[in-house]
């Protein structure tokens, strides 16, 4: 772990330059706003570990497989969420010397997310080559009221010289992803204009192989504004063109101790809203809007907006500021992320803050994001997410039938932009099918909790039809076993490869043939609506309802009766069972052991039989919970971000608190510490909605009885109190914990 950070209540704070961890830091200190994120870069030069990253949302390009060898149904390329046109750049020259953070002294070095704001700020002070000493500020944001803009505040004060400042200020679009299979570069550009103390630069993205997928076009524009001695100057522009790139150059006097302040006001406009012969035109008008209304009050809009956010979705933790500044943090990047505004955008692992597993959609989303925007936003937005997985429906059937699946059986991807499976690892693609099963529980987990089946009634049970159709299609009977059986799967631990009924596999497929046709028997009720659909999907109701019931009744789901566990597959019980502390010297094993020894074990990467019991639980006893916790968790070592969140819910259902907040502390603060070394990457996004699960139903015990909120909340014993508001059908509930007891109440929203 990495202890740099300061802990703080609203803020994470690098006191000191660190730059062995720039990278960690730079995605620690990500901005975004739903349309457009930047990671936490340096705007001047800086020769030092850096990962530049400006993302704009839905705009992708499909980078080539790359692969040893060729299986029949795998992806032609792994769609990625790319590096955009670099909009803060400042290159800096004092007296022709250039200001690169990494030539120069750090004397003073802070740099603050403020998450209560939402604003980026640094104060440095530095010693040049040529020993002059000066003082940087900055500020800069994402708006959350303009999403379409950033703006950066940036002051210069000399210590000990009158010297001549030589600014930059540019928009770079010749930039790559270091994560690209071929080292490609995946944008052309189109257009440039540099204007007095303004530019545009406009980039589309290059011509790709495949016919199906759309090319991009983002606009870029920036203006300036100067001040010194607090008073506004409009010093003369020298337009510079190169290739892919514009910028504006000025000369300005430096005098001791005066301030330079400069503002940079950038909009990025793309094909997703705009259409491209409009682009630039709008881009114009936009930066003129808010170049008009300036920093401050741009700023104070920006604010305005997260502190509605923070008035439903804060959890307020008393005693205990690491586990504080670790909730909110996560909070705070789930908000900038995905504001659920358009339907056509979802949830990527990394968000705009890295590159790794390419910004696009997992299972991640279901499973774990979607509870949280449930209770803390309005429920279209929950809706949209759902209405994502329905217009992606028919792609979901070509993917079956890549793979040789029929007669309207549907395969959600993996990993997808657009619909289309991008991931290419073959016991990912093929086998980790279990993601189906997620899609289909998230129609459940919605109308459940928002009581609205109109979503189950309208779209969502064409939905689970062809995912139970899929489900009916990938089993077989087992003479043997006298069962229906599943083969050659990969589920959730995946330190487990192409196994043979992987019990939760098996049980959602279970449930979903039997929630499907529940909804079938809810949707006979409208006997002309029910006509349309069966004809629309020529579905043989009788045959496939009674293929779908035997698989319910017969499904093989492995268990050992004698240990009283449900086995993760079948020949669990064949591997040498070892705990986590018997390897201590070997973690994490992911680095330190082979493929072939990982396979080989019995350990476990995340929650796999417990996350059906997590999701399930009702249908299972707390002594059963019990016996199958105690057996898997000593074996799991949690090297998945989505694996401490579900332990600490069934940590806190079983009482036992003290675990339970170990396992939240891994997960609230994962990237604050760096567990697993791989934060440079960029932040555990999805994961992040997991550490909001394990406050609320975890500690705070909340679950949906019989169409009521119910808590059984528990207090670790370092906490004085904590407190968190959720949304649940037009009323908004208070819950309040403290050693004095539990006090719950309902608020207008």
């Amino acid at each position: 772990m990495k202890n740099y950070i300061k802990q703080d209540e609203w803020a994470v704070i690098e006191e000191g330059f660190h730059p062995e961890f720039n990278e960690v830091t730079e995605s620690l200190m990500s901005l975004g706003n739903g349309r457009m994120g930047q990671r936490g870069n340096f705007e001047e030069k800086y020769s030092g570990k850096t990962l530049q990253g400006n993302y704009i949302a839905g705009v992708w390009f499909p980078d080539k497989t790359r692969v040893g060898w060729w299986k029949n149904g795998y992806p032609n390329y792994f769609a990625k969420v790319i590096n955009a046109t670099n909009w803060i750049g400042l290159d800096i020259e004092i007296d022709e010397v250039e200001l690169d953070l990494a030539q120069c002294e750090i004397l003073q070095f802070m740099r603050v997310l403020d998450m209560k704001a939402g604003t980026l700020k640094r104060l440095c002070t530095l010693r040049m080559a040529n020993g002059h000493e000066l003082e940087i500020e900055s500020e800069r944001f994402c708006s959350m009221s303009h999403d379409e803009a950033g703006m950066i505040n940036y002051s210069i004060r000399p210590l000990n010289f009158v010297g001549k400042l030589k600014l930059t200020s540019y928009l770079d679009g010749d930039v790559s992803n270091r994560d690209a299979n071929h080292g490609e570069k995946f944008w052309e550009e189109i257009d440039k204009e540099v204007l007095g103390s303004e530019a545009y630069l406009c980039m589309k993205t290059k011509v790709s192989p495949w016919e199906n997928v759309p090319r991009f076009t983002i606009t870029s524009g920036m203006r300036m504004k100067f001040f010194q001695e607090d008073k506004p100057i409009s010093p003369s522009s020298l337009p510079v063109k190169h290739d892919k790139y514009v910028a504006c150059q000025y000369e300005l006097p430096l005098v001791t101790e005066e301030k330079t302040i400069i503002q940079k006001f950038v909009v990025n406009l793309s094909s997703e809203n705009h259409a491209v012969d409009q682009q630039l035109a709008y881009a114009k008008k936009y930066l003129n809007e808010i170049y008009h209304l300036g920093f401050e009050v741009l700023l104070g809009e920006h604010k305005d907006a997260w502190a509605k956010k923070w008035e439903l979705n804060d959890i307020v933790i008393s005693g205990d500021v690491a586990a504080q500044q670790g909730i909110r943090f996560n909070i705070f990047h789930l908000q900038q992320t995905y504001t659920g505004e358009d339907p056509r955008l979802n949830i990527g692992p990394k968000g705009f803050t890295g590159e790794k597993y390419g910004g696009v959609t997992y299972w991640d989303t279901e499973a774990y994001c979607l509870p949280f925007y449930l209770a803390t936003a309005e429920q279209k937005v929950a809706r949209n997410l759902l209405e994502y997985r329905y217009k992606h429906l028919q792609k979901a059937i070509e993917n079956a039938g890549l793979l040789g699946f029929d007669s309207g059986a549907a395969l959600y991807p993996m990993v997808t932009m657009n619909g289309e499976e991008c991931h290419n690892e073959w016991e990912i693609t093929f086998e980790e099918i279990h993601r189906n099963g997620a899609i289909a529980y998230a129609i459940y987990d919605y109308t459940r909790y928002t009581g609205d089946e109109s979503y189950l009634l309208g779209h969502g049970l064409e939905v689970l039809i062809g995912i139970s159709r899929f489900w009916s299609q990938r089993v077989n009977w087992s003479e043997a076993k006298q069962k229906f059986v599943m083969l050659g799967v990969t589920g959730p631990n995946e330190y487990e490869n192409n196994v043979n009924n992987n019990w939760y596999t098996n049980t959602i497929a279970q449930w979903t043939l039997r929630y499907t046709l529940a909804g079938i028997e809810k949707a006979k009720t409208d006997t002309e609506t029910w006509e349309a659909l069966k004809r629309k999907l020529q579905f043989r109701e009788e045959e496939e309802t009674g293929r779908w019931a035997q698989i319910v009744a017969e499904i093989h789901l492995p268990e050992d009766k004698e240990k009283g566990v449900f086995l993760q597959q079948d020949g669990f019980l064949d591997k040498e069972l070892l705990t986590v502390d018997q390897i201590p010297e070997h973690r994490p094993i992911n680095q330190k052991w082979s493929w072939d020894r990982i396979l080989r074990s019995c350990f476990i990467k995340q929650a796999d039989v417990l996350q059906g019991l997590y999701f399930f639980e009702e249908d299972y006893s707390l002594e059963q919970l019990q016996r199958n916790f105690d057996f898997y968790e000593p074996m799991t070592v949690h090297e998945s971000s989505l694996s401490p969140c579900v332990h600490t819910i069934l940590a806190c259902k079983l009482k036992r608190v003290d675990q339970a907040y170990d396992l939240y502390v891994r997960t609230a603060r994962l990237d604050l510490d760096d567990y697993n070394n791989d934060t440079e990457d960029g932040l555990h996004i999805t994961a992040m909605a997991g550490a909001w699960m394990a406050v609320v139903k975890g500690f705070g015990g909340m679950r949906i009885q019989d169409g009521s909120l119910s808590f059984d909340p528990v207090l670790p014993e370092s906490w004085k109190s904590y407190s968190f508001r959720v949304g649940f059908r037009g009323l908004v509930k208070e819950v309040k914990v403290s050693k004095e007891g539990v006090e719950i109440k309902d608020l207008k929203r």
